[in-house]
């Protein structure tokens, strides 16, 4: 149902796009471009692509990657259909995506720095539900309704953000105010544990919303306004698809090494929890005497000894997942930090000029 909602809605938007997008009279189009073809074969070769690419990337996790026949034919069809994409849209005259543009050292910079911001916001959207699923034992509804505080966040920001542009404030130093705060936010989450409270994941996600608002805004604003025409909207595609594909890069990523963490960390912290080790063997009689065998019987336990084994194997599959979860976390921080690259390598040609109040 959350996916089937969008069928009436997509019905709707093309019946009134129908009605009030049309084409401009070609005899006033400035550009004298006349009639042009529709890239049939080029839109063939770029949903083909980029669908198969987003598939196997989010699929491919859950399928085993290359052991699933589906997933290495999703691969074979990716790696052929989008460089022979490239080289059509470089071909032909009219094409769907005008590759020339990434030329530009703006879009570039644009498009990494989507690619980027897709990586930490999916990233860190499918590490969360799984945290407050462990540990705080929320229901999906429960998870749904964590994340509102920090949008309303980022919805209530957006407004400042544009009149701070407005007023000449240099995109870039906003945008790298928002770095920081990304990084911040990261830095939060490898202070949680086990233990943490509901209040302190919050902390983390109303410094994630804010992130989002100083860097949205001004990204978006910042690449779309040195363009204009058809370019504007090419560009504005592209800044889009970049940040879905980074964004699917990140899930797949995040998915991948989690379950390789997972498996290691067990191994690691397995190999010294013992009840050879006078250590867990303390822990261990503490946990016996303090179960009584009624309780281990109403839980289904037998006896105490079974209970207490039982206790100490979630407590280390706990810790096994919270060190799974700090690495990630780092892992999110350092790639996403790499978007000082291209925020460095971004020369507006032109920024928002203030506006003149009289």
């Amino acid at each position: 149902s959350i996916f089937n909602v969008n069928l009436p809605l997509g019905i709707l938007a093309l019946f009134v796009g129908s009605i009030y997008i049309f084409d401009r009279d070609k005899s006033h189009d400035a550009e004298g471009s006349g009639n042009k073809s529709f890239d049939g074969l080029g839109m063939a070769l770029l949903v083909v692509g980029i669908g198969c690419l987003q598939y196997m990337l989010e699929r491919g996790d859950s399928e085993d990657w290359f052991a699933s026949k589906l997933i290495a034919s999703c691969a074979i069809l990716t790696v052929t259909c989008l460089p022979t994409f490239i080289w059509w849209e470089l071909k032909v005259k009219d094409p769907i995506i005008n590759m020339r543009l990434f030329r530009d050292g703006i879009v570039q910079s644009g498009v990494m720095m989507q690619a980027l911001l897709g990586f930490f916001l999916y990233g860190v959207v499918f590490l969360l539900p799984i945290f407050a699923g462990r540990v705080f034992h929320y229901d999906a509804t429960q998870i749904g309704l964590l994340f509102i505080p920090g949008s309303l966040v980022t919805a209530a920001m957006m407004p400042f953000i544009g009149r701070m542009m407005q007023k000449g404030v240099n995109p870039k130093a906003l945008i790298a105010v928002g770095v920081v705060c990304v990084e911040l936010a990261l830095m939060l989450l490898t202070l949680l544990s086990p233990l943490s409270s509901r209040t302190e994941l919050m902390y983390m996600l109303y410094m994630r919303g804010l992130a989002m608002a100083f860097l949205f805004v001004p990204i978006n604003s910042s690449i779309l306004s040195q363009f204009s025409g058809a370019a504007l909207g090419q560009v504005s595609g592209l800044l889009n698809l970049f940040r879905q594909i980074g964004g699917s890069i990140g899930i797949a990523l995040v998915a991948t090494l989690l379950a390789r963490a997972s498996h290691q960390n067990y191994l690691d912290l397995s190999s010294r929890v013992s009840l050879l080790k006078p250590l867990t063997q303390s822990n261990f009689s503490q946990s016996v005497s303090g179960i009584g065998s009624r309780m281990s019987e109403a839980v289904g336990m037998g006896t105490p000894r079974n209970a207490a084994l039982m206790s100490l194997y979630y407590r280390m599959q706990n810790q096994v997942f919270m060190m799974s979860f700090n690495q990630l976390v780092w892992v999110i921080a350092i790639i996403f930090g790499l978007i000082v690259i291209p925020l460095w390598r971004l020369k507006l040609r032109f920024v928002v000029k203030p506006v003149d109040s009289h």
